[in-house]
């Protein structure tokens, strides 16, 4: 997992809200992971092969991570999706499964049809899973006292996406 932040770290959440919001997603997706995935390509094994998944603002930058990383194998986006104008669905050359909430407030899912038209129209091979579920459905501690109020964790539409994952990077990744 590349170090997004570059050492910085916090406990805080207002503190984690302006370290987000003064992340350069296109230098973390095209720089950062990109280094990840040749890093890891260049292992022990040459033919080792790289997956990139992400939860939310991570979700965001899988998609733009492999529109810059043509030398990913596949890709997983749970629930997270940067705006459109900066996804070039042409680009993306791998597999690629993506879960979304229905009821997510966040990420509306009206913006996940649109973004399956541009890879349906790109000829991407991607499987989309939609849930009757909120934004972090998988997130275990999104839960009681304490979450960020338009989120919660359900159990069996976590494990419904997590059996659909471990089953697609087993295909795609061996």
């Amino acid at each position: 997992m590349p170090e997004l932040y570059r050492g910085q770290l916090t406990v805080e959440a207002e503190e984690a809200h302006h370290l987000m919001t003064g992340l350069n997603f296109g230098d973390a997706a095209s720089q950062d992971i990109r280094g990840a995935v040749l890093h890891l390509k260049q292992g022990s094994n040459v033919s080792q092969k790289v997956g990139i998944t992400g939860f939310c603002m991570g979700g965001a930058l899988t998609l733009l991570s492999l529109c810059a990383t043509p030398e990913a194998d596949a890709g997983v986006v749970w629930y997270g999706c940067p705006p459109l104008e900066y996804v070039d669905a042409t680009k993306i050359k791998v597999p690629l499964l993506g879960h979304w909430a229905t009821q997510d407030e966040f990420f509306p899912i009206t913006t996940v049809d649109a973004l399956e038209g541009q890879l349906r129209e790109a000829g991407v091979n991607f499987e989309f899973h939609r849930y009757l579920a909120h934004h972090a459905f998988a997130n275990e501690t999104a839960v009681g006292p304490g979450r960020i109020v338009a989120t919660q964790f359900d159990p069996v539409w976590a494990q419904r996406a997590w059996d659909r994952t471990f089953g697609f990077l087993g295909k795609w990744l061996g």
